[in-house]
């Protein structure tokens, strides 16, 4: 290694003192550049969330695009389980149980596209809480067999696609139970 001699660097010129006033420009400097680096940052940021919100709306539109398709197909399926209902069970004739088995097929295998779409039925059984978001209650009831704001009986089952209700289902909700009414004239005072 070779050693480097003090006098080596004597021909370089001193660093004079500075004053406060000479580093002005580079103030100026470092400001503009903190400034666009700012900018840059705030643009990238923009980008980015312009990026999320496009991709987020992509993918509900693609989820909700069958939405107006399954509400026009839920009458389909409400009256074939009407005509199950109205259905003869146990017949003997053939062709009425044949009916019967086709009219369950078919709405097995529409229940189950719709499942496959992401179309859920929403039936609440009896003694469900009501939720306002999935049910809409038909009427009011006292009932001594399930709690007040329970659901008593399903009119018609509702439908929810991808956690967003298409239909709610129509129900009957338990009341709250009357307060005791007192006897006619037995709140007069007669201490007179």
């Amino acid at each position: 290694m070779t050693e480097i001699a003090e006098n080596e660097f004597e021909d370089t010129p001193p660093v004079a003192e500075t004053q406060e006033g000479d580093l002005a420009p580079l103030d100026a400097v470092i400001a503009e550049r903190d400034d666009w680096k700012d900018k840059a940052l705030r643009m990238a940021a923009e980008v980015e969330n312009v990026k999320r919100r496009a991709e987020r709306e992509a993918n509900d539109a693609r989820a909700y695009a069958i939405q107006r398709f399954a509400q026009s197909l839920l009458g389909v399926a409400d009256n074939l389980q009407r005509a199950l209902q109205a259905a003869p069970q146990g017949s003997t004739d053939a062709g009425v149980a044949g009916l019967v088995t086709g009219l369950e097929m078919t709405e097995k295998s529409l229940l189950q596209a719709f499942e496959a779409n992401g179309l859920t039925r929403v039936a609440p059984a009896a003694g469900e809480r009501f939720d306002p978001n999935v049910h809409q209650a038909v009427s009011e009831q006292p009932s001594t067999e399930v709690p007040p704001g329970t659901v008593i009986q399903t009119f018609q089952p509702g439908y929810g696609l991808f956690g967003r209700t298409v239909r709610p289902a129509m129900v009957i909700v338990a009341a709250k139970a009357a307060a005791p009414t007192a006897a006619p004239g037995s709140t007069v005072d007669t201490q007179a």
